[in-house]
């Protein structure tokens, strides 16, 4: 549709169990979610054990390792295939999906699924693309990703888009009218609650093109950036660069793998938690870190601004003023402090969640926590337009529980 030309963005015919499947037992949590823990995945086996599943067709991560990899994809793709040959899908056509998601907590988090065009999406160091990566991609982590998708009939969305819409105008507004509800359940372990809401109206189409074109007009130079499953749309542009190849002009135009599905949220969304991302080095005593780190800093050029993170090592904690901050995050600043530090000593960083955690594990000997600011939803548009690709582990949107479920699918063959 014209409309959406200008934006990336267009609904598109999606695919949903027939009503007669069970689905709290379809939907599945994002792949890499509960890495560490291969009972979450065992028990979720159980759940859904002789019941159709989105757990048939993806591949926990949790098990890359573990299991014959070329043998499981084969498995996935043909029970994609014979999913779509049962014919347990309803066809969804030219439409968005509006979501609202309640957490356990009960907080929710509207979202907009809608087809994604891979032409204005480029994860490479320096892009000025419409859809931008927010932090680094590990350029070895998508060929076994394409892998996955290479003979897919289907895809499955576990990616997030944000979107910067302080006055919510695009998403929210839809919200005020009745939509036909497509689904309505409990999502399994525990993970809240999900609802689904048809939108394929002329006036919804054209309510959501001309707040996403003002967005551009007046914001930034991207429009998109990727909060969740980085490296999964990485992967989908991959495979759309290897499948465009041998393509005709009019093929590239319309081929169904130009395009991703994915799951549009406004950053400003009551759901969206930033929280930060803390770190502990390890290799190093946390007295020559220290002096490093005060030297590092004094020899960059001179800055008005000064940032703030706090320090702990043993039964020592003192807050650190960076006087000459290299990012406008702190957690960039750090961050090309510790890679710089990565040359001259054997030192190991580990992310860490919660600041407990980083106290505790900073007891040991030649162990240094940082302790950082969670970043601002306002900075997040800004750092990114101007530093490219953050630091990696920036943030953390929510719990894992709290992750994208797979539920929607769309054809990726003719």
């Amino acid at each position: 549709m014209k409309i959406f030309d200008e934006i990336a963005l267009k609904p598109c015919d999606i695919l949903i169990p027939d009503k007669n499947v069970n689905y709290d037992k379809w939907a599945v949590v994002a792949c890499d979610q509960y890495t560490s823990e291969p009972e979450y995945w065992e028990k979720v086996s159980c759940i859904t054990k002789g019941n159709p599943s989105t757990l048939d067709i993806i591949f926990p991560e949790v098990y890359l390792e573990t299991c014959d990899n070329a043998k499981k994809i084969s498995e996935i793709n043909k029970k994609m295939q014979e999913y779509i040959d049962s014919g347990i899908f309803t066809t969804v056509e030219n439409s968005f999906i509006l979501v609202n998601r309640t957490f356990p907590s009960g907080i929710c988090r509207k979202g907009l699924i809608a087809a994604v065009d891979l032409e204005a999406y480029d994860y490479q160091k320096g892009s000025v693309s419409l859809i931008r990566a927010t932090e680094g991609t590990v350029l070895e982590r998508i060929p076994p990703r394409v892998k996955i998708r290479e003979n897919a009939p289907l895809e499955l969305p576990h990616v997030m888009l944000l979107i910067d819409d302080p006055q919510k105008t695009v998403i929210e507004p839809l919200f005020q009218s009745e939509h036909e509800i497509l689904y309505d359940f409990d999502l399994m372990m525990n993970s809240g609650h999900i609802t689904g809401y048809r939108i394929s109206g002329e006036n919804d189409f054209q309510s959501v093109a001309s707040s996403l074109k003002n967005i551009r007009k007046n914001g930034s130079s991207i429009l998109y950036a990727v909060g969740d499953g980085n490296h999964s749309l990485a992967s989908a542009k991959a495979h759309w660069e290897n499948v465009k190849r041998n393509l005709s002009s009019e093929e590239l135009i319309s081929h169904p793998a130009r395009f991703a599905l994915a799951e549009i949220v406004n950053v400003h969304d009551d759901g969206i938690i930033f929280e930060p991302i803390h770190r502990i080095c390890t290799g190093i005593d946390p007295k020559i870190l220290m002096e490093d780190m005060e030297k590092y800093f004094s020899e960059m050029p001179a800055k008005d601004e000064i940032q703030k993170i706090t320090a702990v090592y043993g039964d020592h904690c003192e807050e650190i003023e960076i006087k000459n901050p290299v990012h406008m995050l702190e957690v960039g600043s750090l961050q090309a402090f510790l890679d710089y530090e990565g040359t001259k000593y054997n030192l190991r960083t580990d992310y860490i969640h919660g600041s407990d955690v980083v106290r505790n594990l900073a007891q040991n000997p030649d162990s240094t926590g940082f302790i950082l600011p969670a970043m601002s939803k306002n900075m997040l548009f800004k750092s990114v337009e101007t530093f490219g690709a953050l630091p990696p582990k920036t943030f953390s949107m929510g719990e894992a529980c709290e992750k994208r479920f797979y539920l929607e699918c769309r054809k990726i063959t003719k």
